[in-house]
């Protein structure tokens, strides 16, 4: 059903009012598994948050099923699915949030627009062939793909629900002899073996969904679901409607053996071959009119990360009972006697292909070889890699390609204590933060130089290194304190007014007080220099760069506030040492600081009336008080970004990288890494450096836009429970630093990524 508001008398309606920290905000949806509400990050990221339902909650296998809907759908987090942001299977009620995605479901897109035309089609299927890429190569089946569990972005199809997925490695156990899907979209083997379910059956999907997008039903069609799943079982599908030069491809899709169907990957290639100038590897919509949210709508529509039925509720037939069977499946993601065979078409289905067997069994040993390969070179980055047990750190001796004198280490400084540091470099050591407690490590070899504790610790800033002083970032509160970079101890310490906000800039550190007043503090001494209120609202949002006026060559710090319909927004930039204002600008649309260059402000204009998704780069030179606009060719959701000269490093929460050339006034290039809710990109002259949720460190050749470098992921005890925000990696001098979920602290040599 669509989207709705809070309605109804329902008590799950308007309860409960929170789920984490996040405030639930509006009711989207309610299904058999749960209520959906819309929420907000602190930084006004719009969230689609799932609430199991109480019933539910105090049911242990439930919670189970819930915990690995959690890790599955975080494992699978990519360009083509909804990242996951948050979640809490062990809450009184369990919840999880993803990011919201604007636009319908593709069932609800069918039903008010009817048929897909053939081009719509093409990039339907190329984006859920993608998105079934990234959801088998992490071993994961989905098991219920079907129309309601489309999103149409403007991006592309986004899959979701992933609660009746099945990761291989998963325990999570259930009664036998009962069935899992819904009918029309099922897989033959779901029905006649259904403990034998792999990879193939979401493809059987695939075509079921692509036939319903092109004709409005399906390929098997009937009022029952019994007979829907005879026919699946024993008959041929209907593909009336469906475009003479996709049918072929949807056919083979529904092939009623496993082995008969193509992968992914095949389907991507003969994609190419049906449309040489469509390119499956970036999904480009159509022009948008109207700022409609997939061509060929009528009206902006919203839809939550889930379908309001959930996985238990099955599209066609009330009775259907929507029982499960499960079997554990093989290292491949295939069960039963092919199990450990790889997925390949037999000589049947090449020949139906127009392919000799002779031909492509020449192609697969080629294949063979390159995967071979890329395996040697996947396991020397692994083995590049130290990762901690016990040992001391800085004690890899594995040579570097391009520096033999630093090898990296990783170290874990607080002992059995999960948890991503933020640190920050400075004053010649690594600081680091993480709750009640602020530590220096030494930059070359991970040594540990002092902790301290810290009360009130502001979650996911880093300490921040001024006037020659460690300052923890300290919130809501009244006591400023500053400490020793060599020893750790406090060299002065403050009472001050309550604030709400704290921002270090220049040496100064600057409070926005709970009472409308900023006031400037010499971070080296710890007096208040300056108290005023700015020509702005009474609580601005600060942000800073380490950048000075082009006037003065005074700090600057930016207090931006924006105006409620977004149409515009204030920039007041204020000398952090004297409080005086350098210039004060309104600009168009809802636009968010993200850096400076030369005198120039950069920042990021969203969509719309609400931070979240970056639709264009906005330079603004005060000197000559003259705006430079470059459009992005598609939003980026939950866009990060940082600028180095007159390039933009812009990275979205479903993984997309694009570097932004301010002085050519174009996208120089784009790449999708399938990292869903990334760090902020950092970079220098080489490399773009960000990292994953998994406490992967990522490198991209900041030249050419391709992936240069990796080390393994390090996730820790707590693979379920995702940061709401991660930390850049710090760069000091040819070093990398970086933190890991499982308490690892790591540094690498940032020349060359290959060897990590």
């Amino acid at each position: 059903m669509t989207p709705q508001r809070n309605s109804g008398a329902s008590a799950e309606a308007e309860l409960p009012e929170y789920a984490g920290h996040y405030r639930l905000e509006e009711r989207l949806g309610s299904g058999g598994m749960g209520v959906v509400h819309l929420a907000r990050s602190t930084s006004g990221l719009r969230l689609a948050v799932k609430v199991v339902h109480a019933a539910y909650a105090v049911d242990p296998e439930f919670r189970g099923r819930f915990r690995q809907e959690v890790a599955a759908a975080r494992r699978v987090s990519g360009a083509f699915t909804a990242p996951v942001v948050d979640a809490d299977p062990e809450a009184e009620r369990p919840w999880m949030a993803t990011l919201f995605i604007p636009g319908p479901t593709l069932s609800e897109h069918v039903k008010r627009n009817g048929p897909m035309a053939p081009a719509q089609l093409r990039r339907l299927m190329a984006g859920l062939a993608e998105a079934l890429r990234d959801i088998h190569r992490v071993g994961v089946v989905h098991r219920d793909l079907k129309p309601s569990n489309v999103l149409l972005a403007e991006d592309g199809p986004k899959v979701i629900d992933f609660g009746i997925s099945r990761p291989k490695d998963s325990e999570l156990r259930t009664e036998t002899g009962k069935l899992i899907g819904t009918p029309p979209f099922m897989a033959p083997e779901q029905f006649r073996r259904p403990r034998e379910v792999g990879p193939a059956a979401d493809i059987f999907a695939l075509g079921s969904v692509l036939v319903h997008a092109a004709t409005g039903r399906g390929p098997f069609d009937s009022d029952s679901p019994y007979v829907v799943a005879y026919q699946v079982v024993h008959d041929e599908p209907d593909l009336t409607g469906v475009p003479e030069n996709l049918a072929p491809l949807v056919l083979r899709c529904l092939a009623k053996e496993p082995e008969d169907r193509p992968t992914p990957d095949e389907l991507m290639r003969e994609l190419r071959s049906v449309a040489a100038s469509y390119d499956t590897q970036a999904f480009i919509p159509e022009q948008r009119t109207a700022d409609l949210p997939f061509p060929g709508a009528t009206e902006e529509t919203r839809s939550p990360a889930w379908p309001e039925g959930g996985a238990e509720q099955p599209e066609a037939g009330a009775g259907w009972s929507g029982a499960r069977a499960e079997r554990p499946e093989s290292p491949t993601g295939r069960s039963g006697p092919d199990a450990g065979r790889p997925e390949s078409h037999t000589g049947r289905s090449e020949a139906r292909a127009g392919r000799s067997p002779a031909r492509t069994r020449r192609r697969r040993g080629a294949l063979a070889l390159a995967a071979g390969g890329l395996a040697l070179a996947v396991a020397g980055v692994l083995a590049s890699v130290h990762l901690p047990g016990g040992k001391p750190p800085g004690r890899d001796a594995r040579p570097r390609t391009a520096s033999a004198a630093f090898s990296g280490w990783a170290v874990r400084p607080v002992h059995g204590a999960d948890g991503t540091a933020q640190c920050t470099y400075g004053a010649g050591a690594l600081v680091c933060a993480r709750p009640g407690l602020v530590y220096a490590l030494d930059p070359a070899d991970g040594t540990l130089r002092w902790r301290h504790s810290v009360a009130a610790m502001v979650v996911g800033r880093p300490p921040v290194v001024s006037g020659g002083l460690v300052q923890p970032m300290t919130d809501h509160g009244r006591l400023l304190e500053a400490l020793d970079p060599a020893s750790g101890r406090a060299r002065w310490q403050r009472n001050v007014p309550a604030y709400s906000g704290v921002r270090n800039v220049g040496g100064m550190v600057l409070l926005n007080g709970t009472d409308g007043v900023v006031r400037g503090v010499d971070g080296a001494t710890g007096r208040i220099r300056w108290s005023k209120r700015l020509p702005a609202p009474a609580l601005p949002s600060f942000s800073s760069f380490s950048s000075f006026s082009s006037f003065t060559g005074d700090p600057l710090a930016y207090a931006t506030s924006t105006s409620s319909d977004g149409s515009a927004t204030r920039v007041v930039a204020v000398d952090a040492r004297t409080g005086a204002v350098r210039w004060d600008a309104r600009l168009r649309g809802t636009l968010t600081p993200v850096g400076s260059e030369d005198g120039s402000l950069v920042l990021l204009a969203q969509r719309g009336a609400y931070v979240g998704q970056a639709e264009a780069v906005v330079r603004y030179t005060p000197a000559s008080k003259a705006s430079l606009r470059v459009p992005l060719p598609v939003p980026v959701d939950g866009a990060q970004a940082s600028v180095r000269g007159a390039i933009v490093h812009l990275l979205g929460a479903g993984g997309s990288l694009e570097a932004v050339d301010l002085a050519a006034r174009k996208v120089r290039w784009q790449l999708e890494t399938s990292v869903s809710r990334g760090s902020a990109p950092v970079a220098d002259a080489r490399h773009v450096y960000f990292t994953g949720g998994d406490g992967r460190l990522l490198a991209v050749d900041a030249r050419t836009g391709r992936m240069a470098g990796q080390t393994a992921p390090r996730l820790g005890a707590h693979a379920d429970r995702i940061a709401a925000a991660l930390p850049e990696p710090v760069m000091a001098g040819e070093h990398v630093y970086a933190a890991a979920p499982d308490g690892t602290v790591f540094a690498v040599d940032g020349r060359a990524p290959a060897d990590w």
